[in-house]
C-alpha cells in the first residue's frame, strides 16, 4: 500500500498501487518479503517512497559470511538503504537487521541479499549508478540521481571488484600489453601498464597497474595466474624493453607480435632524425640547400597518399633531389606494403628484401 503525508513522518492511506508486485517481479529476495510501501510527499509533490522489508517467518536467518541457516541472536536498530528510483522518485528500503550466532563465524549480522557490508546503497542501486557512470561523468551521474560523487565512485569500485571476482579467464590465447600516459611529465608514476585480451571472440581489459616497469607487468601476469599465462599463444606489445624481457621470461611459448602503431611510430621517428641531422649539415654548407628541408617535417610524417597540393609539389621536389631524407621517407612508405600481406610465405621475403634495401641505402642508422 502507498500512503501520502504532507509532512515527513505523517502517514495516511491514499490511492492503492501494486508497487510490491513490481518489486517482487523485478528483484525478489529469498527469505524476505516486501511488507509495506508508503509514499511521502511535500506540498503535494512526491519526494520519496519507503519500502518496509520483513524476514519470512517460515525461513531461518542466514550467516552473512557462509550464508548457512543460523539461529538468531539479537536485533539491531532499523536501517535504511537507497534503492533504484521508480518514476524518478527516490526509493528507500527499511529493515531491522538481526544478528545471528553462526557455529563457524560466531555472532555476525544476518545475510541481507540487497546489501553488502555497511554500504548505504543497495547492490542494485550500486550497479545502476556504475552503469550510468559509463555513459556520464561521475559528477553528472551524481547530479542526475541526487547522490554524492563518492556514492558513484564507491559504486564503480564495488562493481569492478565484483566483476574481477566473478570473471572467467578460460580461453585467453591472445593478450596485448601497452602503457598509457596520464598527467604531466614523463615520470614513471605518470604511466599505467594495461594487459588486455585481444582474441577474436573476446576483447576485454584484464589488468591495470601503476608504472611501466618489469615489476608492474609481473604483477599483471601473476594476477592472471600461471595457467592463463602458459596458455597464451600470442602476445602483442610495443618495443619497450621491460615488457619484452618479462614476456620472454614468463610467456616464452607465445609468439611475440610487435603492434603496427609502434612500428609505424618508430619509422616516423627514424625519418625525422635523418631530416634533422641532414638539415643541420646542409645549413652548415649552404642556406640555399637547407631550404629543401624547411617546413617539411609534418609532410614527411604523413602517409604519401594523404599529401596533396603544394605540400605534394615540395615532396616531389625533395624526392627528386636524392637526399638522405628522401631515401628514408621512401623506405618508410615502402614498408607500409607489409601490412597488406595475409600470408607468411609472401610477407617473409618482402621483409627480407626491405631489410636488405634499408641496410644498403646509405641512410644513417640503418
Amino acid at each position: 500500500m502507498i500512503g501520502t503525508a504532507e509532512k515527513p513522518g505523517a502517514r495516511r492511506p491514499a490511492i492503492q498501487l501494486n508497487v510490491k508486485t513490481i518489486l517482487n517481479r523485478i528483484q525478489p529476495h529469498v527469505g524476505f518479503v516486501f511488507h509495506d510501501v508508503r509514499w511521502f510527499s511535500r506540498q503535494g509533490r512526491p519526494e520519496w517512497i519507503e519500502v518496509s522489508v520483513r524476514a519470512h517467518t517460515g525461513m531461518a536467518r542466514r550467516c552473512s559470511r557462509c550464508q548457512r541457516p543460523t539461529p538468531g541472536y539479537d536485533q539491531l536498530e532499523e536501517r535504511r538503504w537507497r534503492h533504484v528510483p521508480l518514476w524518478g522518485i527516490e526509493v528507500w528500503f527499511r529493515y531491522t537487521p538481526q544478528r545471528v550466532n553462526c557455529p563457524e563465524h560466531g555472532v555476525v549480522v544476518e545475510h541481507l541479499p540487497w546489501n553488502e557490508g555497511k554500504r548505504p546503497l543497495t547492490t542494485a542501486m550500486m550497479g545502476f549508478l556504475a552503469r550510468w557512470a559509463r555513459r556520464l561523468s561521475w559528477h553528472e551521474a551524481a547530479e542526475v540521481f541526487q547522490v554524492s560523487w563518492e556514492a558513484v565512485y564507491r559504486s564503480v569500485e564495488w562493481f569492478v571488484a565484483w566483476g574481477l571476482a566473478h570473471r572467467e579467464l578460460k580461453g585467453v590465447e591472445s593478450i596485448g600489453v601497452d602503457e598509457i600516459h596520464r598527467g604531466h611529465g614523463m615520470r614513471a608514476s605518470n604511466f599505467l601498464t594495461v594487459v588486455y585480451q585481444i582474441d577474436r571472440h573476446c576483447r576485454r581489459l584484464l589488468f591495470v597497474g601503476k608504472g611501466r616497469s618489469r615489476r608492474t607487468l609481473r604483477q599483471g601476469l601473476k594476477a592472471l595466474g600461471p595457467e592463463v599465462v602458459q596458455g597464451v599463444r600470442f602476445a602483442c606489445s610495443d618495443m619497450w624493453k621491460p615488457y619484452l624481457e618479462v614476456l620472454a621470461a614468463q610467456a616464452g611459448q607465445a609468439l611475440h607480435v610487435l603492434d603496427r602503431f609502434h612500428i609505424t611510430m618508430h619509422l616516423n621517428q627514424a625519418v625525422d632524425q635523418v631530416r634533422r641531422a641532414e638539415s643541420v649539415r646542409l645549413r652548415a654548407a649552404s642556406k640555399a640547400a637547407a631550404q629543401q628541408l624547411k617546413h617539411t617535417r609534418w609532410t614527411l610524417l604523413r602517409r604519401g597518399s594523404r599529401v596533396r597540393g603544394r605540400a605534394r609539389q615540395k615532396l616531389n621536389a625533395l624526392l627528386a633531389s636524392k637526399l638522405q631524407t628522401a631515401r628514408a621517407w621512401e623506405l618508410k612508405e615502402a614498408f607500409s606494403h607489409f601490412w597488406k600481406y595475409r600470408s607468411v610465405t609472401w610477407a617473409g621475403p618482402f621483409l627480407d628484401y626491405w631489410t636488405y634495401r634499408a641496410m644498403h641505402s646509405s641512410v644513417p642508422g640503418t
